[in-house]
């Protein structure tokens, strides 16, 4: 238990301090920064599965292209998250990403209740409310939607859920993704670089290390997470999901200096109160289920025993 709680946390810590390193990359373009991601990640990755030899699943995901198709799909989203995310930093526009990271869970709750048909309790549907207040709240003193945590938390949230139906864990999932959009990476910086535009030839060495360390910056954290996550229970792992954001806010606001009037204060405030109520109703439906649970392995031993 002890041991999954510190890899779960230690993958939102360094979730949360993600922007400490898209900044050090502020003189490369967004897009490019992106393309390096996916490639770097891809070689990472391969030297993983290579050292645990993990390859055998990959023959038979070839050959089912429903699958492949499901997993297409997933990547071009991820890429997609990334891309705003990268953007967003390097423009001043941390505390934007944070939001998108704070109203993704209650957005996770909204698809599936549209998408899988689960029901929602009431306090769930109190949380989501709520929530939308806040983002119109903010939207009406800003003058237009904050379209970054909104686009930031529909991508993510999307991709969520085609993974949560698909058939491959979280290493060999990521893996596949960059591996489909591996094509795209190569074919992007290999015309960068006939173009005479591409930075990673003229931009210093420590740049190009940092660059080619998004492999491991990327896969690193998603590791913990899947260690943690077998480890722990979904509800402890609920609260911890909001380490990340937390932190990346805090950078904005303090390290960074990003504008966080009275006014964004409030939307902010009636979000993290949505989050409160949506996060007080998990667990207390967690430890219903756990006393049902408890009560009718109870109630076997004793007809057991009889």
């Amino acid at each position: 238990m002890q041991l999954g709680l510190l890899c779960a946390a230690t993958a939102y810590v360094l979730w949360g301090v993600f922007p400490l390193y898209f900044k050090l990359l502020a003189g490369v373009p967004a897009l490019e920064i992106l393309m390096h991601r996916m490639l770097w990640s891809l070689v990472f990755l391969a030297l993983v599965l290579g050292v645990r030899g993990q390859w055998r699943w990959l023959g038979g995901v070839l050959r089912q292209p429903r699958l492949l198709a499901g997993f297409t799909a997933s990547a071009l989203l991820l890429a997609g998250n990334w891309f705003l995310y990268i953007w967003s930093v390097n423009h001043d526009r941390v505390i934007d990403a944070s939001l998108g990271y704070f109203i993704t869970p209650l957005v996770n709750v909204m698809l599936g209740y549209v998408v899988l048909g689960e029901r929602l309790r009431r306090m769930q549907w109190a949380a989501i409310c709520l929530a939308g207040a806040g983002v119109l709240w903010l939207a009406l003193q800003s003058g237009h939607p904050p379209w970054i945590g909104l686009v930031l938390a529909a991508t993510f949230g999307t991709y969520g859920l085609l993974r949560k139906t698909a058939r491959l864990g979280p290493l060999e999932g990521l893996s596949l993704e960059t591996l489909l959009m591996c094509p795209l990476a190569l074919g992007y910086l290999a015309w960068l670089t006939y173009a005479g535009q591409s930075t990673f030839s003229t931009v210093p060495a420590t740049t190009r290390w940092l660059l080619a360390a998004a492999g491991p910056i990327t896969a690193v954290p998603l590791l913990l997470f899947a260690a943690g996550a077998r480890r722990i229970p979904l509800a402890t792992l609920g609260l911890l999901q909001y380490i990340g954001p937390t932190i990346t806010l805090l950078l904005g606001v303090l390290l960074y200096r990003e504008a966080f009037g009275g006014a964004r204060l409030a939307g902010f405030a009636v979000i993290w109160s949505a989050l409160v109520i949506y996060s007080a109703d998990g667990l207390r439906h967690a430890w219903r289920q756990r006393a049902i649970a408890g009560n009718s392995t109870d109630a076997q031993v004793r007809i057991s025993t009889e």
